[in-house]
């Protein structure tokens, strides 16, 4: 696909999904959608790829859904029956890829992240912020809730408490407060994002990708899981862990005092 709304680069095993409508503050559009879920398959698709980081264009991360376009859509004669039909079973967003993937995702958020533009960092799994940043859960503020997962992600980061809160009031807060209540990993100078995020990047992807990719498989599965079942998981993951080149070859190199060569097998 030749991309208009996103740009998709990849070096050292780290794909990077830049959201590309600066003009529009990156407002989410169907064409962006559309786009954002062929490069998740892509990468998908990349077994070179070890991580994803998602980051948007100028001074804005994403400040929500296209308006313009939310305006056309409600103008159609439609019954409200058929409206349900259509957004049926929808992830426009690509949500739900994001957690099925087993490679880790990092959002990189740069500016403002409102509405759709929080659920897109509520998917990931790393959330690392600019001090300029401001998040927000607006969807009340044009009467909606939040969706593609968010009311499933948002409440297990933060808490119910404060999910209730920012969801009822629809409050913007900044990148302290968000790092404060755990909505963001770590808040950096906005002039340091980007080698802070490439640095995380480029550990996750010198790391071995088996255990990476079930590590994030086990973590998320955990959320839903008791304590016994979870513990006879890992324990079947640890014993084929166990047998892989890349176990056999972090040994050796902890031995033989160098750095680590994974290969993913």
């Amino acid at each position: 696909m030749n991309y208009k709304t996103i740009i998709l680069e990849k070096k050292e095993g780290i794909a990077t999904i830049t959201l590309n409508r600066p003009d529009k503050l990156n407002a989410w559009s169907a064409q962006m959608g559309a786009e954002f879920k062929d490069a998740l398959n892509d990468i998908d698709n990349d077994s070179k790829v070890r991580v994803v980081v998602i980051t948007g264009a100028g001074r804005t991360f994403c400040a929500g859904a296209d308006l313009n376009e939310f305006n056309v859509a409600i103008q159609e004669d439609m019954s409200p029956a058929q409206r349900v039909r259509n957004e049926a079973n929808k992830d426009v967003l690509g949500c739900t890829e994001i957690r099925r993937m087993l490679i880790p995702f990092i959002a990189s958020i740069n500016g403002s992240a409102l509405g759709v533009g929080l659920t897109l960092p509520l998917a990931c799994d790393i959330r690392i912020a600019s001090d300029r940043a401001k998040l927000g859960a607006i969807f009340s503020r044009v009467g909606l809730i939040p969706e593609f997962g968010s009311t499933y992600n948002l409440p297990r980061i933060i808490g119910i408490a404060k999910a209730c809160e920012l969801t009822f009031t629809g409050r913007i807060i900044d990148a302290t407060e968000a790092e404060k209540i755990g909505m963001v990993n770590q808040v950096v100078l906005h002039e340091d994002l980007k080698r802070v995020t490439q640095e995380m990047a480029r550990t996750i992807a010198q790391a071995p990708p088996l255990a990476i990719q079930m590590g994030k498989l086990s973590l998320y599965q955990g959320l839903d899981a008791n304590l016994h079942t979870q513990s006879v998981w890992e324990r079947l993951v640890q014993n084929y862990l166990k047998y892989t080149e890349d176990h056999k070859e972090g040994i050796r190199a902890f031995l033989e005092k160098r750095s680590p060569m994974f290969k993913g097998h």
